[in-house]
């Protein structure tokens, strides 16, 4: 599921990974991701990525472009896509920033060396 008509706030995560693909179908499903631009960085064209971000990057960690055009990754990529959701919303305002935000980055970061083993090889 790609939007490509947003101007808001826009993710970008690795369609490749079967972890990362279910994990971004649920979040698509919640009140308000109908105003994230969702980008399979797996299988999108070059324009889609944007300014400032390479494939390989965006395929090595989560991406946000925020409404302002600012691009953040990792933790910060989550709470800035928990933001646009009011479900979620409450999580991004408790580990948005300090202390909590550097152990979720910590977490997610563990997490990538784990998610190798997953991901489908290039083609």
């Amino acid at each position: 599921m790609e939007n490509t008509t947003c101007k808001g706030t826009v993710v970008y995560y690795d369609g490749e990974c079967p972890v990362c693909q279910r994990e971004i179908a649920y979040y698509q499903t919640q009140k308000g991701a109908d105003q994230v631009q969702w980008v399979d960085a797996a299988s999108c064209g070059e324009n889609a990525l944007g300014e400032n971000l390479e494939r390989s990057a965006a395929l090595r960690r989560m991406h946000v472009r925020l409404p302002d055009g600012r691009l953040v990754s990792g933790a910060a990529a989550f709470v800035a896509m928990w933001k646009t959701m009011p479900r979620w919303a409450w999580l991004a305002r408790l580990v948005g920033s300090g202390w909590r935000l550097q152990c979720l980055d910590l977490a997610y970061t563990g997490f990538l060396k784990l998610r190798r083993l997953w991901r489908k090889p290039a083609a």
